[in-house]
Parts: structure tokens; C-alpha cells; sequence
């Protein structure tokens, strides 16, 4: 038990003297950036999935008709 304590105490010495945390500054445009690229990946994702449902209705639709 008393290694678990001792590997808390250092962890935290680590966490709060020897880690550099990023200024606010920098969350913030870093925050930005992950927004902006989530919402230009979810466009794309969408615009595909548009697509391919469409071409895929054609398809069916095409199929269907020569059956018939």
C-alpha cells in the first residue's frame, strides 16, 4: 500500500511542478481549429453519404425497372 501512496505523492509532484500546461490562449485556438475540422469532416461525411444514397436509389430503381 505504502508503494500506491508513494506513486500518488509522485504523480502529483509531476503533474504540478514538472508539466507545462498550455496557456489559455492556446486552448482556445486549438479549441477553434478542432471545431472548425469537425465541422468541414461532417459536411464531407455527409455530402458521401448523400451521394451514395442517391447513386444507390438510381441503381435499385434501374434494376427494378429491367426486371419488370
Amino acid at each position: 500500500m505504502s508503494s500506491f501512496v508513494d506513486f500518488l505523492k509522485g504523480s502529483y509532484n509531476e503533474f504540478r511542478h514538472k508539466v507545462e500546461w498550455p496557456k489559455w490562449s492556446d486552448l482556445q485556438s486549438s479549441t477553434i481549429v478542432v471545431t472548425i475540422a469537425t465541422v468541414i469532416l461532417a459536411l464531407f461525411t455527409f455530402g458521401v453519404d448523400e451521394l451514395f444514397s442517391k447513386a444507390i436509389s438510381n441503381i435499385i430503381g434501374m434494376l427494378i425497372n429491367v426486371f419488370n
